[in-house]
Formats: structure tokens, sequence, C-alpha cells
């Protein structure tokens, strides 16, 4: 008979199992990633486990976490974490290729993003002006034309050539999806575990386990229209909505919104977390 125990056990090493994964991949120890574990421990207790009406304190953390008063005062008092900045880098880049997208002061006759000169109006420079506050607009337009979102014609034009911001370069921006998009997914499931039904967040994912390999490519053309069509549609009604972009909105409080679209493609061994290659599905 299943318990709680063996459940959120089960889920743990499912998750930790591709997580370990790109540690090992990267050169973090079990040692250094323990010492994370431990620091978010602490940090998430001092935070979020508080009792009404009383300031956390060291004891307290430490019966919730089971860590001794000695590690947790350490843990305490340890620097924050650096900030890289890729986390900015990567929100005004996108922010930049979404106003290009919706913006009709930024289309041609048809509809469509249009070829914009770097300089004057309805430029380059006015659209990351615009969308990005005070990025430099050369740095900004190196940064797309890197990761092959943009193009620079032979008149010396900026041409949009994809629909969205998708690192392709270093490991830095692509392991910034691994701490913000793994972190919405996990937020979203933990919602939902703490709440009524009727208070919910979406949470849903189609998959087949017995599709042939000759369907991947079709499968992944479908996946990638229908999940940009949406994404796009939805980027419009946030925009309309989000007072960075319009500051003469009116209303309380401040919150994130959004959704996450991802492939599911392979198969996961539940016995031993062995990733089963396509050439041996049979």
């Amino acid at each position: 008979m299943e318990t709680h125990s063996t459940v959120i056990t089960e889920a743990v090493v499912r998750l930790l199992r591709p997580l370990v994964r790109i540690m090992l991949r990267h050169g973090v120890s079990c040692g250094a990633f323990t010492e994370l574990v431990r620091r978010t421990y602490v940090e998430v207790a001092d935070r979020e486990f508080t009792m009404e009406g009383r300031k956390q304190s060291v004891s307290r953390i430490s019966v919730i976490t089971g860590l001794n008063r000695k590690e947790v005062t350490r843990l305490r008092s340890l620097s924050p974490i650096e900030e890289t900045g890729v986390n900015e880098r990567y929100n005004r880049a996108a922010r930049v290729i979404s106003g290009w997208l919706r913006d009709e002061r930024y289309h041609d006759k048809k509809g469509d993003p249009a070829t914009l000169p770097f300089d004057g109006e309805g430029g380059f420079c006015e659209l990351v002006k615009r969308y990005s506050g005070d990025m430099p607009p050369r740095a900004v337009s190196d940064e797309l034309q890197r990761v092959g979102a943009v193009e620079t014609t032979p008149h010396g034009e900026l041409l949009l050539t994809a629909r969205g911001y998708v690192p392709h370069g270093g490991d830095l921006e692509k392991l910034h999806v691994l701490g913000t998009d793994t972190r919405d997914l996990i937020n979203t499931i933990d919602h939902n575990l703490t709440h009524l039904p009727e208070e919910a967040r979406f949470q849903r994912n189609v998959r087949y386990d017995n599709v042939p390999l000759e369907y991947v490519g079709e499968y992944h053309h479908l996946a990638a229209r229908l999940g940009q069509h949406v994404l796009e549609e939805l980027d419009h009604w946030l925009a309309a909505r989000d007072r960075d972009s319009n500051p003469e909105i009116e209303g309380s409080g401040q919150t994130c919104l959004g959704l996450g679209i991802y492939t599911i493609e392979g198969r996961e061994c539940e016995d031993d977390g062995r990733s089963t290659s396509p050439e041996e599905i049979k």
C-alpha cells in the first residue's frame, strides 16, 4: 500500500534524475549540491514557514529543517548567491521581439513584422527604447543576432527571423531556463497540491507512449505551430495589461502571469531511471 512518504519520495527521485544529470555534466559535486540544498531549506523555512505574529527563530528553523542550530546560524550568515544578470537580459531581449511581433508601429503593410532601419522614426532604436528601457540598442541588436533571432540585410536594416527569444549561444542563457521554467512548473504543482480544486491553476499535458518514430518530425512541427499561436495570443493579452508597457494602467498590487509550453519526447525507464535512446525503442 502506497503511503504519502513513498509517493513523495518517488516523485522527488524522478525530479532529481534529470537535475543530477545536468549537475554532473557541469561539474557540480554532490557536496556542492548538498550545500545548496541546505541553504535553500534554511531560506525557505526562514521566509515562508513563520508563525503568525512571531519572529522566525534559529530554534524553529532547526526543528522544521532537521538541521542543528549551529548549522542554521552558519547558513543564515552566508551572503546571498550573486545574481548573474542573465534573467534581466533574457527578459529584455524577449520583450523587444514581443513588441516587434505585436506592435503595428513596427509592421509592414501586410501586418507582418517589418524590416527596420537601425535609427530614425519607427526604427530599431525606437523599438528597444519602448520595450527594453535603457538597454543600448547596439547591445540588444548584437544579442538578438547572436542567438539567430535577427539578421542584418545588405542595406544595414534589421530583419526579424524568429518569433521568440531562444538562446543558442553559451550555457549561461540555456541554464537560466533550468532555474526559471522548472521553478514555475513546480510552483504551480505546489499551488494545486495546497488549494481547493476550484482554485487550481491550469496544469495539463498530453502524451502517448507508443508512437512510431516516423511521426516525431511531424509532431515537432505541429506542436511548435500550435504552441507558438497560443503564446502569441497570450502575449497580446498580457502586454495590454502590463504596467511596464502601459504605465497609465491602474490597479492594485503586482503579480506575474504567464504560460509555459514544453515538448515531451523519449522514454524514461521507471525501474532504474535510464534514459532510452530512440535507437533502443522498437
